[in-house]
């Protein structure tokens, strides 16, 4: 809620916050009010591993749904599993964490690689050049981007990485220009990256190359950004306020009811906050009780929810989710839909993670990709 990553963390906990008023003003749960424990950590991992602690050992809760980046994630689970406190964590990832004590309702880059990339195929061509965060999400995703374009009989012609603090890609600019690439497919995080877009622009490189990004719109720059700079942009995702579903028609008009309406723009990164806490509130109910094995194998019934983009149900063999994807194009200041994919299962290379054949795992798997 505060540091560097405010800017995912303020719609997060309103999304959050929206599903726990709503379990709440329809009676709670078991007869009981649900009770928030909110923490801020700050951004800072020794703080992720204090609140971790002092949730499941002070707090007592009966689950912990929070932290962003793998970074924190990975300090908060093994915490979580050690201490048998339930862990729900809601943000796309490079994939590969296999523990029962685990759930994810976050999406993971081979889902999203395949379909830009075929969508790219068939709109423009299979040259691709890759621009990433210089991390374990960026590095990850940058082979799932290799294994797609290889799939298709393309080729990744560039691939560079570059360190959160980096704003000004002037040399990088001029390589792609060299190389003209059929698009180019970013996976940048972080506000320092978004300077790309911008000396994209001035460059006029968005009039002569697509762009495509699985990451471009968790922060409102959609919004917060000029038309003239971000048209054009396609991505893809669960969810953008321009999905016309009854669900979300009803859903977003109560979101802004409560928030009014200077938050931004809403896309899937947030919105997986609202799904987690609601999964988790039906598994409470299917189970009857709050008391964590008993409300893990009601998830692992392959429980689901409706929600604002769609349908999304457990997978009982990885703890992630089936979920609706959409593709999607930056217009104007929103997300104009293209495609919408029903369903859409969770990767799993190789069958590395089988928690109803293994349940005892409590690992993070390097992909086999």
């Amino acid at each position: 809620l505060s540091g560097p990553l405010q800017g995912f963390g303020d719609n997060q906990w309103r999304c959050a916050k929206l599903a726990i008023d709503q379990i709440n003003e329809a009676g709670g749960l078991l007869g009981s009010q649900l009770e928030v424990k909110l923490y801020d950590a700050q951004s800072e991992m020794q703080f992720y591993n204090q609140f971790a602690n002092q949730l499941a050992l002070r707090d007592r809760v009966a689950v912990v749904q929070g932290g962003l980046t793998s970074s924190s994630r990975e300090v908060i689970r093994p915490i979580l599993h050690r201490l048998h406190t339930l862990y729900v964590y809601n943000t796309n990832y490079e994939g590969g964490v296999c523990d029962r004590n685990f759930f994810a309702t976050g999406a993971t880059p081979g889902i999203y690689v395949d379909l830009l990339l075929q969508a790219a195929a068939d709109r423009w061509g299979k040259r691709v050049y890759v621009l990433a965060a210089d991390y374990n999400y960026g590095q990850i995703s940058a082979q799932w981007i290799r294994k797609a374009a290889q799939g298709l009989g393309g080729e990744v012609v560039g691939e560079e990485f570059f360190p959160l603090d980096v704003n000004q890609f002037g040399a990088t600019i001029s390589r792609i220009q060299a190389v003209e690439p059929d698009v180019v497919l970013n996976v940048f995080v972080g506000p320092a990256h978004e300077a790309f877009y911008g000396q994209w622009a001035s460059a006029g490189m968005n009039q002569r190359i697509p762009m495509m990004s699985t990451t471009f719109g968790g922060t409102s720059e959609i919004v917060r950004m000029p038309p003239e700079v971000v048209n054009g942009i396609m991505v893809i995702g669960s969810y953008y306020e321009s999905l016309d579903n009854a669900f979300n028609q009803a859903w977003l008009p109560d979101f802004r009811r409560r928030y009014g309406t200077d938050y931004g723009y809403l896309t899937d990164v947030p919105i997986k906050d609202w799904y987690g806490w609601t999964l988790w509130a039906e598994a409470v109910r299917q189970a009857g009780t709050v008391e964590r094995e008993a409300v893990i194998e009601a998830l692992e019934t392959g429980i689901g929810v409706d929600g604002p983009g769609g349908p999304v149900s457990i997978d009982p063999t990885t703890h992630h989710c089936f979920m609706d994807t959409h593709l999607a194009e930056a217009r104007d200041g929103e997300f104009r839909i293209l495609q919408r994919y029903q369903g859409v299962a969770p990767t799993n290379p190789a069958a590395q993670c089988d928690l109803q054949a293994r349940p005892d795992t409590n690992t993070m798997f390097t992909p086999d990709i």
